[in-house]
């Protein structure tokens, strides 16, 4: 069975709640639920933290364990700021897509730069949640 990490960042537990005409009505919670049902043959687990070391903390605790075939990570606004997280990517051997619920670059020009794109495997924006589901077919395919 193919196993799939879901990181979201800071404030992404407010989905539903935070700026609906930017991120929708939809929880995070409700839309793990919809896409496990979506993906039955995977194993998707969720992790979420405002915290920048407690997400550095989960890349590494399971960016090197043998089952896990990707890590879907949505930094929210660490992936402007955090050299430390993109270290952290680099480091480990599960790759990482990275994701965003709104299309950064039709945003304010601070969120045009990604501190962490160059060392993921690939950059999904704009789609809404549907980014991640589009993150995770293109870790299994």
């Amino acid at each position: 069975m193919a196993r799939i990490l879901i990181i979201n960042g800071p404030n992404l537990n407010l989905l539903g709640v935070r700026e609906p005409d930017i991120y929708g009505k939809v929880t995070m919670e409700d839309y793990i639920e919809a896409i496990k049902a979506d993906y039955p043959h995977v194993e998707i687990d969720y992790y979420q933290s405002n915290h920048e070391g407690d997400i550095i903390d989960k890349l590494h605790e399971d960016g090197f364990a043998n089952d896990l075939n990707g890590i879907v990570l949505n930094a929210g606004a660490y992936t402007h700021t955090s050299l430390a997280i993109a270290d952290a990517i680099k480091a480990i051997k599960v790759p990482v897509v990275e994701v965003h619920i709104s299309n950064v670059h039709s945003r304010e020009a601070v969120r045009h730069t990604s501190m962490i794109s160059g060392v993921c495997r690939g950059v999904i924006a704009g789609f809404g949640l549907d980014s991640y589901r589009l993150a995770i077919e293109a870790i299994l395919s």
